[in-house]
């Protein structure tokens, strides 16, 4: 029997975000949009990346060079960078094929989220600790090994990030009066780098007037996190959106049963009361 990746989404609400297969999750992600793909086939191809960075690994310990976290990303770094040549997509960024990471795999190339999940996996394949983390403006990794800790940026081709870099990338996001917060440090859990990959698509498909692929990428993230409420909101949006008044009424209300007291929610209440008037 083929692989379904529908019905291996439907698995991941109620998992434990340790026991979450990032690669499979975003392969499966990928798929939905690509009827009749085989997703064997790519799960294939990293399954070799991890082997080979393995391999790589071992090769330097042989060179006597330290078990460290240096010599751990030095391997991620030669097997995917070197060997495979994967890295950032910065001469068509927006490019939707960015976030699907069956096409990152085919095109050796994407966002800095869908990169930093390969090197997430074949690290946890291999044994070791590579987190997410959240920077504003980017999306970097974090490689931890016993009191070591390196953060890199696999979209530029694993450059060690300092202080002064991560600096620069949250003033230039958020403004000169902003400044590094311990928070930027902390890993981001698997089910949200999995939804802030689907939220890249999600605004690059409004942005383009693309409400029914909206749709379709929100029922995608319904699967992965069903508590969170919040896409209940862009669900009744879009549904208006595109004429269908009767679901964007129960998208709302759903809403509007499960938000706290707010601006959001007073601006779907608004929405919700024009919607109802519209069908008299």
């Amino acid at each position: 029997m083929s692989f379904d990746p529908h019905q291996y989404l439907k698995t991941l609400g109620p998992q434990k975000d340790d026991d979450i297969d990032l690669g499979l999750a975003a392969l499966s992600l990928a798929a939905l949009t690509q009827p009749g793909i085989s997703v064997e086939r790519y799960t294939h191809h990293i399954k070799q990346l991890v082997l080979e960075v393995q391999a790589r690994y071992g090769d330097f310990l042989e060179e006597e060079e330290p078990d460290s976290a240096q010599t751990q990303l030095k391997a991620l770094k030669h097997v995917l960078v070197t060997e495979h040549g994967y890295g950032g997509d910065h001469e068509t960024y927006d490019d939707l094929q960015n976030a699907n990471l069956i096409r990152v795999i085919d095109r050796v190339k994407g966002l800095p989220i869908t990169i930093s999940i390969l090197y997430m996996h074949v690290a946890e394949k291999c044994g070791w600790r590579v987190y997410g983390l959240d920077i504003p403006g980017h999306f970097c990794c974090r490689l931890d090994k016993g009191s070591e800790r390196i953060i890199f940026d696999p979209f530029n081709d694993c450059k060690i990030l300092g202080a002064a870099d991560l600096r620069f990338m949250v003033k230039t996001a958020r403004g000169d009066h902003a400044e590094l917060s311990a928070d930027y440090f902390e890993p981001v859990s698997k089910r949200a780098v999995l939804m802030r990959l689907q939220n890249n698509i999600k605004y690059r498909q409004i942005e383009g007037e693309d409400y029914a692929g909206a749709l379709q990428t929100i029922e995608s993230m319904h699967l992965i996190d069903p508590d969170e409420y919040r896409l209940l909101l862009d669900e009744g949006v879009l549904f208006a959106k595109t004429e269908n008044k009767m679901a964007a009424i129960r998208a709302l209300e759903a809403y509007v049963g499960r938000a706290p007291m707010g601006r959001d929610r007073q601006e779907a209440l608004i929405i919700l009361e024009q919607l109802r008037q519209g069908l008299n």
